[in-house]
């Protein structure tokens, strides 16, 4: 059995953090993506206020912006691989 000593684990622990970096800069590096992600909250915020008489239009419209947001993430996602 190997033995993983200190130096090991901080090796590891540094390669795992510059790795982290590095994709979290990719995730991050999509200011429109984000801001289509902001102003889909803030349209599911309007509509959630919105009072509900709107036939269930209003209530369909909260959850095709919940798709919306999910395809966006997705997009971020896939654009970082």
């Amino acid at each position: 059995m190997m033995k993983i000593t200190k130096r090991d684990t901080a090796i590891a622990a540094a390669a795992f953090l510059v790795a982290g970096g590095i994709v979290g800069t990719a995730m991050a590096n999509q200011p429109r993506m984000d801001r289509a992600i902001g102003l889909l909250q803030q349209a599911r915020g309007e509509l959630q206020d919105a009072p509900a008489n709107k036939g269930g239009h209003r209530v369909k419209a909260l959850n095709l912006i919940d798709q919306a947001i999910k395809e966006v993430r997705l997009g971020k996602q896939a654009a970082n691989r």
